[in-house]
């Protein structure tokens, strides 16, 4: 049962060494106890009976388990690895990225957030038709499809190829273990259980990771020799404030471009949206996002630490020909297994901490592709499903979603280097996506026919530019020693895929012409598309005539010019709506989107469900948090919030 690898380190004797019985059974207790989530819920409660309990969990969680499940779909396990390997190679200076997770977690908070839960959504892509019309939101729905159905395989297989590289822990008892685990749990206890086992794995992410910062800093000398070995070296990064967009990590890039690239994640990615719309308010849903900024900014810390108490291990104890020979994810798996060696179990907690990682990812893929497939693909072209039937459906869905993606791992393993690009789609698609959603939200002269080819025109720069960095990189640059195929991978869930493309390890030649235009700093290239997508939505939208202000349903749009010039006389801020009905002024419950009344899918229609107490949420009712009242005509109660 026992793995053995060979120890790096300053040895001439290359010394073995076991991943034991004890390191084993952390690892199947980790699939054990996230599976027997998934089995309490769904025998639970109202035993994911109905379409809203399993992908909604019945809208009825507080705001500390959802904070907890965006920061674990947050750290995936290739930024787990990811963060580390930067740091040891490159220096503190990614640590600025933590000064974008303020903007990028306060306009979701106060813009996005209110909108998509008042509308009462089930799928972020709904709000597409609501604002535009159908064709715009089944554009909309297919390309997270297939950014998610790409990503998710390959997430699931490259953690468990690097952890085979170093370790020789066997590949697809890893991949399948984890796939079929988390199939079980988020078929059968749909989100309400994939937000607790993501709570459960958080804990188990942020143990493995703190055993590895403890163990090692001892074995340097405490952390302020890890400081000094840093500083000594120049891995302690100033701030550098060059506006150059292609150099690959300015403050401008990190800080800024950083914005975007949170946005494109937790401000329209429907995994992180179907969170806060299973809160049981809307108070409930911006405080999981505000709860989640310091969560963090604590793993960023984490990741940062681990990368520099590494770089000053190596510094006392030379790497061995087969670590000098390794990729940057191995790097740190190698660190792992040094440093924990003579305590059993350790090596089995950043295991299971690894896949914890994996786990929370590709549940929240399964669940969220389940959601759109089912509201935006089958019951607006299927009239009258019976409840017990769309249930059913749904989770069907999550169980094919989960086959495609072992049978996406499988192809992972035969792609080679083009796993790199594979791995880049994810980034790609976000900023797109992104620049779609504030086309409708910012500009309401915006129209259906600018959104269409906005959205085509980034996704096709997005590409372009994507796809050329990857062939201009791979003909430069000899391929890796090794068989893994995971380069330096950034911190968070978008930017470890964009990393994966557009790093090196080398400094690169000077060019020119398009070459200059491909090595564009990954940092920006959200922020890039996403204007790209505006700039074009807007164009077209003038060409072909802008929609008037009295025809935009005011329930999607919220207005940005009178927020930024509230100084201003009130009937000056009037005219800044750009003729968009102020709907606290209005005071009208009719809504000019017919969308939003035939909504009685997605929970909660024109008043509260039978199965829900009367009375149960008056408290909320009274706030104005979004909930529906059982006299009034519409699903929807709106409150502007002020940034």
């Amino acid at each position: 049962m026992d793995s053995t690898f060979p120890r790096g380190g300053n040895s001439s004797v290359i010394a073995e060494m076991k991943f034991g019985v004890t390191d084993y059974a952390i690892f199947v207790l980790l699939l054990v106890l996230s599976a027997g989530i998934g089995l309490f819920y769904a025998l639970s409660g109202g035993k994911q009976r109905t379409v809203q309990e399993f992908l909604l969990a019945n809208r009825s969680m507080t705001f500390l388990p959802v904070a907890l499940s965006l920061l674990a779909t947050f750290q995936s396990a290739v930024a787990i690895l990811g963060v580390p390997a930067e740091i040891y190679r490159f220096g503190t200076e990614y640590w600025f990225l933590g000064v974008s997770y303020f903007l990028g977690l306060l306009i979701p908070a106060h813009i996005f957030i209110p909108i998509f839960y008042r509308l009462h959504l089930t799928s972020a892509y709904e709000y597409l038709e609501l604002r535009f019309n159908k064709v715009v939101r089944l554009c909309g729905t297919v390309t997270f499809i297939f950014q998610m159905v790409i990503y998710m395989g390959v997430v699931l297989y490259a953690p468990a190829l690097a952890l085979n590289a170093v370790t020789h822990f066997d590949l697809w008892v890893g991949v399948l273990a984890v796939g079929l685990v988390c199939i079980l749990y988020t078929t059968l206890g749909g989100l309400k259980a994939v937000i607790w086992t993501d709570v459960f794995q958080t804990f188990v992410m942020f143990a493995g990771q703190v055993a590895v910062i403890v163990v090692g800093t001892i074995k340097v000398g405490g952390m302020s020799r890890v400081w000094q070995v840093a500083a000594k070296h120049g891995k302690v990064s100033g701030i550098d404030l060059n506006p150059d967009p292609y150099e690959r990590h300015t403050f401008w890039s990190l800080a800024f471009g950083g914005v975007f690239m949170m946005l494109s994640l937790f401000g329209v990615n429907q995994a992180q949206v179907q969170r806060y719309l299973s809160s049981r308010t809307e108070r409930q849903a911006v405080l999981s996002c505000y709860v989640v900024f310091p969560c963090q900014q604590i793993v960023l810390c984490l990741g940062c630490l681990t990368g520099l108490v590494m770089f000053a291990y190596y510094q006392d104890h030379p790497l061995s020909e087969e670590q000098k020979n390794a990729s940057s994810d191995q790097m740190v798996l190698y660190f792992v297994m040094d440093v924990l060696n003579e305590m059993p179990g350790l090596p089995g907690l950043f295991v299971a901490c690894l896949f914890s990682g994996s786990l929370s990812t590709i549940s929240s893929a399964f669940s969220s592709l389940a959601a759109v497939t089912m509201e935006d693909l089958i019951r607006p072209y299927t009239a009258d499903i019976p409840e017990r039937r769309a249930t059913l459906y749904s989770k069907l869905l999550a169980l094919g979603y989960g086959l495609i993606c072992l049978g996406m791992a499988y192809i992972s393993s035969m792609m080679g280097s083009v796993l790199q690009a594979a791995f880049s789609i994810f980034g790609m698609v976000g900023g797109p996506l992104l620049g779609v959603f504030c086309l409708g939200m910012f500009f309401p002269c915006a129209n259906s026919v600018g959104a269409v080819v906005g959205l085509v025109t980034g996704l096709g720069m997005a590409f372009w530019v994507g796809i050329g960095n990857f062939i201009t990189n791979a003909q430069a640059l000899p391929p890796l020693p090794n068989g893994t195929s995971i380069p330096s991978l950034g911190g968070n869930f978008t930017t470890a895929v964009m990393t994966t493309l557009l790093t090196s390890a080398t400094t690169p030649e000077r060019r020119t012409g398009l070459k200059k235009f491909y090595s564009l700093s990954y940092m920006w290239y959200s922020a890039h598309n996403s204007t790209t997508v505006v700039v074009v939505g807007l164009l077209v939208s003038l060409l072909t005539g802008p929609m008037h202000g009295e025809a935009v349903n005011p329930r999607t749009i919220f207005p940005v010019l009178p927020h930024l010039f509230c100084c201003l006389p009130p009937k000056y801020r009037d005219k800044l709506r750009c003729g968009v009905q102020d709907v606290v002024q209005d005071g009208s419950d009719s809504d000019p989107a017919p969308l939003a009344m035939e909504k009685t899918s997605n929970g909660l229609p024109n008043g509260l469900l039978e199965s829900l107490p009367s009375g149960s949420n008056m408290d909320e009712e009274e706030m104005g948090e979004g909930f529906a009242r059982a006299d009034g005509p519409h699903a929807c109660v709106l409150r502007e919030t002020a940034l």
